[in-house]
């Protein structure tokens, strides 16, 4: 299956590192005009010289803070005001960690500012260039958890279970104009997220984080973290034409950890 987004534009959030550098590596070199979003100028630039120009893209970057809504609304505005895109990923920094009892009504808050606030309001200032082209690709990364969820990520659980729910009920609205909508569950990769969240976990059990590295990993079928590129693949797919017909759908990619089905 050759993958081709030649003349596509696409806005991928938290691209500077991790899962949305990779994502937004795996857009570019299937043609794709990239914007990268994140609050770190310096890694954005970065990136920026890493995206592959295979076609004469047009790569660019736009510098928002997730964590500090006014800002970032007004960020995405100026953006918008002169850019329409194809192709939205929706990828934001993952809240604190800690569970139900640790966890206050102004923590509830700022995760839901950062997690779904920031998502929704991407989405809807991208919605009318697609709806006037009849056509896009809207993807939602959120967690595993929303199925199962995690017990040391009560906000996460909350939050990213709301950004999929909310994904598929948009699903069923923008289908009849070409526009897809679909959740990934992301399971555990290998990237600095996990690696702090292993780092927490191993100091609340007290044991040497390489023991709790190994207790994980034998928890996920496959017996190892996924890899950037692993996700990038399919975020591409679902980005592309080839997926045309899939919509309103929460596909996990997370090695077989999830237990339900």
């Amino acid at each position: 299956m050759i993958i081709s987004l030649k003349n596509q534009k696409a806005l991928v959030g938290a691209s500077s590192n991790g899962l949305g550098k990779a994502i937004a590596i795996e857009l570019a070199a299937s043609g794709a005009s990239v914007t990268l979003l994140a609050r770190n100028e310096t890694a954005l630039k970065q990136v920026l010289t890493e995206l592959p120009v295979t076609d004469q893209q047009q790569h660019q970057y736009l510098v928002a803070d997730f964590a500090d809504i006014t800002n970032f609304k007004k960020s995405i505005d100026i953006f918008f005001s002169t850019n329409t895109i194809d192709i939205l990923v929706n990828n934001t920094s993952g809240p604190a960690a800690g569970t139900a009892l640790d966890k206050k009504d102004a923590d509830y808050v700022a995760a839901f500012n950062l997690l779904f606030r920031t998502v929704e309001y991407t989405t809807e200032k991208a919605l009318p260039g697609m709806l006037a082209n009849n056509s896009g690709r809207i993807i939602n990364l959120t967690s595993r958890s929303v199925k199962e969820p995690i017990e040391a990520l009560a906000l996460s659980n909350t939050i990213r279970a709301a950004v999929t729910t909310w994904g598929k009920t948009l699903a069923t609205q923008v289908a009849k104009n070409n526009i897809t909508v679909n959740n990934i569950l992301t399971g555990n990769f290998e990237t600095d997220r996990i690696l702090e969240l292993y780092e927490r976990e191993a100091t609340v059990k007290n044991i040497p984080l390489e023991e709790y590295k190994k207790l994980a990993l034998d928890t996920i079928p496959m017996k190892r973290l996924g890899q950037p590129g692993e996700m990038a693949n399919l975020v591409t797919f679902l980005a592309s034409d080839k997926a045309s017909y899939i919509t309103g759908t929460s596909i996990a990619i997370d090695g077989g950890l999830i237990k339900s089905v």
